[in-house]
């Protein structure tokens, strides 16, 4: 299985995943370069606007795996691949060599893009944007995505709520996807200017919106919803690396 290099934006751990189905979970992140979008609240601005792509390393998949075991100390675990959106990547051949060493694989997308590979994934986790993102969603490509995983892959889906458009549109997903796991995380407030990305955070804010849907989900009766703050942010805010 060959393909072109993977560009690569930073490689960190290990650390525990903070949010999603596997929050908690140590881990190794693979974050790749390069978005087909352009989220009003990304907090990853560093793996998505082409003003940092000169910081993107193209790396083979043995030149990452070799960085993760020299940071698992060899010992296998939960690799999570994120971006930026990790679809765009040739992630195939990363898969491939790394489960043959024992390594579990983990990968978040917003499901713009589906991959053959997406079946060799432990997690696949999608990440529809909602109206607060700016971004309209493709449900043709959504559904793409779910098909891709196939049976082997757990799939899970999660959607971050800003306001009372984004939780109509969370259940929306879950009308479409009664089968799968859903994730709702209370929106984190970031800067908007590139370059920003370790500033300031309003914890009031995201615990009070946490607070918020919360009670929004208890009192609609809303009980497939599993409601989770990122766990990352609440411990080192934005910064980068952990």
């Amino acid at each position: 299985m060959t393909a072109g290099p993977i560009r690569v934006n930073e490689i960190f751990g290990p650390t525990i995943q903070g949010e999603g189905a596997l929050i908690g979970q140590p881990t190794v992140f693979v974050r790749t370069g390069g978005c087909d979008y352009r989220c009003s609240w990304c907090d990853t601005l560093h793996a998505v606007d082409s003003t940092y792509r000169n910081d993107w390393q193209p790396m083979t998949p043995a030149s990452i795996l070799m960085q993760v075991d020299i940071l698992s100390g060899g010992h296998p675990l939960m690799v999570s691949l994120s971006g930026g959106n990790p679809a765009i990547q040739p992630l195939g051949p990363l898969i491939h060599l790394g489960r043959q060493d024992g390594y579990r694989f983990a990968l978040e997308t917003q499901g713009s893009i589906a991959r053959d590979w997406f079946g060799d994934l432990d997690l696949l986790t999608l990440s529809p944007k909602p109206p607060s993102s700016g971004m309209e969603t493709d449900w043709q490509r959504l559904a793409e995505c779910v098909e891709a995983a196939g049976p082997a892959t757990r799939i899970a889906l999660k959607v971050v709520v800003f306001d009372d458009a984004d939780y109509a549109y969370a259940r929306e997903v879950a009308t479409r996807y009664p089968e799968q796991s859903l994730y709702l995380q209370p929106g984190n407030h970031t800067p908007p200017h590139p370059g920003e990305e370790d500033g300031f955070i309003d914890m009031n804010g995201i615990m009070d919106r946490m607070r918020w849907l919360i009670e929004k989900v208890t009192s609609d009766r809303f009980y497939s919803a599993t409601v989770l703050p990122q766990l990352h942010t609440l411990v080192w805010g934005n910064l980068r690396g952990v």
